[in-house]
């Protein structure tokens, strides 16, 4: 597939505060492009089972995507053993916003905003799209009187733990098994530091909340995954999948054969990963179109 958006611009990349806790300062690395704008905003959401890695891990899908013009606002959060949940949703709730606030200086457009997540970012990013104005995500308020909120318009999905529960008992029963043994018990490590515990895993779950009926917002979906992927199990994917779209929502789903998880970080030159990065950009643009 060849994306109809070629990079056209410069960028520059920064670090800046979105946020502080105390004494310890939240940053954003930000991909803007050299133009008048506005352009679309795109917040990163990297992964790691929500405890490893950094605003860094996703610059080869940031990088490109913003040289077609887009602003990449890439996050920090809070993490363990610092904060659990709900503490990264707060934050990445207060970035979205924050985001649309600054959209002059950044040259983005506060009314064309997505957000994409890798892994447990994936998970984050369509739980803050889902619950945009649940009174736990946005209970930090902006400075002055900028009155915003966290929706987005656009979600894009990295084979997310769109079922965080399911993933656990998932790991735990691999680990019973003796199935990928490490790799295991690594998850359920991170589950266990993110989450108090199975009940909820189960109530900030993107997957389950359409189960329950959950009243959502619903923003169009691109959801990409490969078929070797161990780490995220596909009765999870097509569970999802199904039951957004039933609730009336859209999703685009791509499956990459041969792959596993982290296959566009892990080499993002292979076939795969070129054609994830295009169809990443081709719908940033169609849904988030330049002015």
């Amino acid at each position: 597939m060849n994306t109809a958006v070629e990079p056209r611009y410069e960028i520059d990349i920064e670090d800046v505060e979105y946020l502080r806790h105390g004494d310890k300062a939240l940053l954003a690395r930000v991909y803007k492009p050299r133009g008048t704008g506005p352009f679309p905003i795109l917040i990163d959401l990297h992964g790691g089972a929500w405890c490893k890695k950094d605003r860094t891990s996703d610059a080869g899908t940031d990088e490109p995507l913003a040289r077609t013009g887009v602003v990449v606002v890439a996050l920090d959060f809070r993490m363990p053993p610092e904060a659990k949940y709900p503490a990264s949703l707060v934050d990445v709730n207060y970035a979205i916003r924050w985001s649309k606030a600054h959209a002059a200086e950044l040259r983005g457009a506060p009314d064309r905003v997505a957000v994409l997540g890798v892994s447990s970012g994936g998970h984050q990013a369509m739980l803050t799209a889902m619950r945009p104005r649940d009174s736990r995500y946005a209970a930090l308020k902006l400075p002055g009187s900028a009155q915003v909120d966290a929706s987005v318009q656009a979600v894009v999905l990295c084979w997310p733990v769109i079922d965080p529960l399911g993933r656990y008992r998932y790991a735990k029963s691999l680990k019973e098994q003796g199935n990928h043994l490490k790799q295991a018990e690594e998850w359920m490590v991170c589950h266990e530091k993110y989450w108090a515990d199975e009940n909820e895993m189960a109530e900030g779950n993107p997957m389950l909340a359409l189960e329950r009926g959950e009243k959502v917002e619903m923003p169009p979906v691109l959801y990409l995954q490969g078929t070797a992927d161990i780490a995220h199990p596909k009765p999870s994917r097509e569970q999802f999948i199904a039951s957004y779209r039933k609730a009336g929502g859209r999703v685009e789903a791509h499956l990459f054969e041969g792959v596993g998880e982290a296959f566009i970080t892990n080499d993002p030159n292979s076939p795969q990963a070129r054609e994830a990065l295009d169809r990443i950009i081709e719908f940033v643009h169609r849904e988030l179109p330049l002015a």
